[in-house]
């Protein structure tokens, strides 16, 4: 009943889907560009419109009182962005301990403009050797456009900028550039 009812206020709302996901398994989804609060809600609908359960990362102050309930309701699990945490190792535990585990996160890490997106889930989808499927929400045609599916081989660079440069053609709800991947000066990956 709940995926009917998200099909249909998705259409009745003038949205669409354009590729295919699996709605259990183990891998990593990636939401870009992320831009608006309504980002969110918009995620919610679609994977409720997949059949799926994901699980994502959010800041620690979302599950606080009130509605701390709701968004690990929702399959959130709350993270101090200040504090010094392994966060890539808790969720390659996670992935490769659960039964199915979904992890969709936003690799811009905020809603603001940003000149470089976190690389985090990639290394989370390396380690647990998991794919990553991008997932783009493009505000102009109303259509979340979801990508083949990338299992990373640990060649970050040439991984990166192929996954930036699907979702450059993409316009979230107030387009931003998507940035172009470089490894830091000391020739770490961020």
């Amino acid at each position: 009943m709940k995926q009917g009812l998200s099909q249909a206020l998705l259409r009745w709302l003038g949205w669409s889907i354009k590729g295919t996901i699996p709605n259990h398994g183990h891998f990593v989804i990636i939401v870009a560009p992320h831009t608006s609060n309504w980002d969110f809600p918009l995620g919610v609908l679609v994977q409720w419109s997949l059949g799926m359960n994901a699980n994502f990362i959010g800041k620690h102050q979302l599950f606080r009182w009130p509605f701390g309930w709701f968004f690990r309701a929702l399959g959130g699990f709350p993270v101090n962005r200040g504090e010094k945490n392994n966060l890539v190792n808790t969720a390659v535990d996670l992935l490769q301990t659960q039964d199915n585990f979904i992890l969709a996160l936003a690799p811009e890490g905020t809603r603001k403009p940003v000149s470089r997106w976190k690389t985090g889930f990639y290394h989370i989808a390396n380690q647990a050797q998991v794919p990553i499927y991008c997932v783009g929400f493009d505000f102009a045609s109303k259509q979340i456009v979801i990508r083949e599916p990338l299992t990373p081989s640990g060649d970050i660079v040439p991984e990166m900028n192929e996954i930036l440069n699907f979702f450059r053609g993409i316009e979230g709800k107030y387009p931003q550039p998507v940035p172009n991947y470089q490894p830091t000066q000391d020739g770490k990956t961020p």
